[in-house]
């Protein structure tokens, strides 16, 4: 028998009761460092880092329904205060929303690598996305980035790296839901190890 869902309303945060920047620490009551996933999927990271950075407040971004039904269950069970969630598309997210040098780390796993040629214009990574990071992101903020797409990653690292006085690269440390040989300790990366496939991993701050 499949698990039933809970809608907790203190977890989702509904795309229609937003107008303009939102303030972040009135949806959390608080003032605190700010973290935002960029597809997250089932919520294994977000659980697992909000858990260990208690004094962190994290947003999930997520537009699959299935995905983001599931997360607001696993974090309205977990009763963490400092998680909420989204379902909306992430690029919008972050152009109508995220104000300007707010946020402290993005955290972006396994993004849809998107990997017939027609559909690479659907990739999260492109120069105005990535003008949306650095706008948003506070002076010495963060964007970690784990992909099992080896041409992606490519592309990830030349749009972010490639920025002279933008991003430096910094060393990628393994999040606080990874078990011995991951990364980040998502559904994804276990799978794809599982399959034998190599893991790409990117860490930078904004300099």
């Amino acid at each position: 028998m499949s698990r039933v869902l809970k809608n907790y309303l203190s977890v989702a945060i509904d795309p229609k009761n937003l107008a303009g920047r939102v303030g972040f620490a009135d949806i959390f009551g608080r003032l605190a460092p700010l973290h935002i996933e960029i597809g997250s999927g089932k919520g294994t990271f977000l659980v697992n880092q909000a858990k260990f950075q208690p004094d962190v407040n994290f947003i999930g971004v997520e537009w699959a329904s299935r995905y983001y039904r599931f997360s607001v269950d696993r974090i309205g069970r977990w009763n963490l205060g400092n998680v909420r969630i989204i379902r909306t598309d992430a690029a919008l997210f972050l152009a109508e929303y995220v104000p300007d040098s707010s946020v402290d780390c993005f955290h972006i796993y396994f993004p849809d690598p998107w990997p017939k040629k027609r559909h690479r214009k659907r990739r999260f990574f492109n120069e105005v996305n990535v003008s949306q990071l650095v706008r948003c992101l506070k002076p010495g903020g963060e964007v970690r980035v784990a992909t099992d797409y080896e041409e992606y990653f490519v592309q990830i690292k030349d749009v972010l790296v490639s920025r002279e006085g933008l991003f430096e690269e910094i060393d990628f440390l393994p999040t606080a839901g990874a078990l011995l040989g991951e990364w980040v300790g998502t559904n994804f990366e276990r799978k794809y190890l599982k399959e034998n496939r190599p893991v790409f991993t990117l860490a930078v701050r904004k300099v």
